[in-house]
C-alpha cells in the first residue's frame, strides 16, 4: 500500500557523499584522496585558469597573427534574386524599395547595419532601390531592367 509516509527513494539512485578525512575505517582517512605530497596534496592549493603546472602555457605557445580593422564596414545583405523571388512570391508590393520597407517586412535584419544589394541573379522588375551601397553589379542589372539604384 502506498502511503505517503510509506514512500522511499528507488534502491541505488541517490548516492552517499563522499567524506574526506573522517579516519581510516572509511577509506578515506589518511591523505583523504590527495595521494601522497605534491602541490595539489597541499591545503590552499590554487591554480590560476590555463596554468599547465609550470609548462610554457598554450596561449604563449602558438604564434600570433592577424588582426581587426577598426575601421570595416559590415554590411546587411540582399541579393537580386532575392528580391526578384519575393516580387514572385507577392511579397513585394512596392516600386520604390528602400533599407525600411525591407526591415518593415521582415526581408533583411540588423536594423543599425548599412544596407548593400548584391548584384547575384537577375532583376526583371523595374524598380527604384535606395541602399546604403550597391555592389558594380547589382548597379549594372538594376539600371540595364529599367530601375534606378539610388545611393543614400
Amino acid at each position: 500500500m502506498d502511503v505517503l509516509s510509506n514512500l522511499k527513494f528507488a534502491e541505488g539512485s541517490r548516492k552517499k557523499k563522499k567524506r574526506v578525512g573522517r579516519g581510516q575505517g572509511s577509506g578515506h582517512g589518511g591523505t583523504s584522496t590527495r595521494g601522497h605530497k605534491g602541490q595539489r596534496s597541499r591545503s590552499g592549493a590554487k591554480f590560476r585558469a590555463w596554468f599547465e603546472g609550470g609548462q610554457m602555457p598554450l596561449q604563449r605557445r602558438v604564434p600570433k597573427f592577424g588582426f581587426k580593422n577598426v575601421n570595416r564596414v559590415e554590411y546587411v545583405t540582399i541579393n537580386l534574386d532575392d528580391i526578384q523571388e519575393l516580387i514572385d512570391k507577392g511579397k513585394i508590393k512596392e516600386t520604390i524599395i528602400n533599407k525600411e520597407y525591407l526591415l518593415s517586412q521582415n526581408l533583411i535584419k540588423g536594423k543599425n547595419k548599412p544596407l548593400k544589394i548584391l548584384g547575384n541573379g537577375e532583376l526583371k522588375a523595374k524598380l527604384e532601390i535606395t541602399a546604403d551601397a550597391f555592389s558594380k553589379t547589382a548597379k549594372e542589372k538594376i539600371e540595364k531592367g529599367g530601375g534606378k539604384a539610388v545611393t543614400v
